[in-house]
């Protein structure tokens, strides 16, 4: 054996020896924080069929977010999704979107949004609903109903129109999602998303899987990670929440819109065999208005 191959072998052996100890750590380090997390790994590793239910742990810290954000009057933050579809080639592509969110309870919601694609604007006023695509100088509006849960209802039934981050803003959070919930059970904390300590949570709502990362001082979400288990090709959406400001100061012109010389057109689903792009509500959210 040359003294290159003799060297080649023994990396390779220190290398398999190194990652075996590091996985040895890693796992005694998370059974050391999350004992519930690697009794689930054990019993994955042993053969036994995870049974699914609602942690306590899971649920206080699911309501803590939402009880932060309920109780919050105004409130901006900057939402970017990320959203998988399907390509030609069998792997799928993802498109994002960013949007700044300002909004101020019951009836005022501003949407400025910018994407893979056309940007747009949605704008809410307690009385009228305005969608606005500046590229093209379209803009559409349609009366409204007089809160920001019946208006997101009324905007996805008439016009297609959806966000994402609907769940944060309506008016209680938490049972919007309780309607549905089947499996909710701690993780454990990361320290690397949304520049936070999070504590991480898994649940089961409807037919969509959800992992959320929540901040665990500020109790607020900062990371969503969404597949939908009907369907087949179990794509991926993931919405980043930043920036978050809570009972801020907005002027009183923070939800007027600038559409000077746009051309009006019918507030009405851009096609209506199929939904907006990206993240979708389940199919309860989108027969029932008051979860929106």
């Amino acid at each position: 054996m040359t003294y290159e191959k003799l060297l080649w072998r023994v990396i390779v052996v220190a290398l398999s020896v190194f990652m075996a100890a590091s996985s040895s750590a890693q796992q005694s380090h998370q059974a050391h924080k999350t004992p519930k997390a690697a009794s689930r790994l054990a019993a994955n590793a042993a053969g036994l069929a995870f049974q699914p239910g609602l942690e306590p742990q899971a649920i206080n810290i699911l309501k803590a977010a939402s009880a932060t954000l309920a109780a919050a009057k105004s409130m901006a933050f900057t939402a970017v999704v990320s959203y998988e579809s399907p390509s030609r080639l069998g792997p799928p592509l993802v498109y994002s979107t960013r949007s700044e969110v300002s909004m101020v309870r019951p009836n005022q919601l501003k949407v400025i949004t910018d994407a893979d694609g056309p940007a747009s604007q949605f704008y809410y006023n307690g009385k009228t609903m305005t969608a606005f695509a500046p590229a093209q100088n379209l803009i559409a509006i349609a009366d409204a109903p007089p809160t920001i849960d019946a208006a997101l209802q009324a905007a996805f039934d008439s016009g297609a129109i959806y966000f994402p981050f609907t769940d944060v803003i309506v008016t209680d959070p938490y049972k919007d999602l309780a309607d549905g919930l089947t499996t909710a059970f701690y993780i454990g904390q990361s320290s690397v998303v949304g520049g936070t300590t999070t504590d991480m949570v898994a649940y089961v709502t409807g037919d969509v899987f959800v992992q959320i990362w929540i901040g665990r001082d500020d109790k607020l979400p900062r990371r969503i990670y969404a597949i939908y288990l009907n369907d087949r090709t179990r794509l991926r959406h993931v919405l980043e929440l930043s920036n978050w400001a809570l009972d801020p100061l907005l002027p009183p012109d923070a939800f007027e819109i600038n559409a000077t010389g746009a051309a009006r057109i019918a507030f009405e689903r851009p096609d209506a065999t199929s939904d907006a792009p990206g993240m979708k509500p389940p199919p309860k959210k989108r027969m029932s208005a008051k979860t929106q």
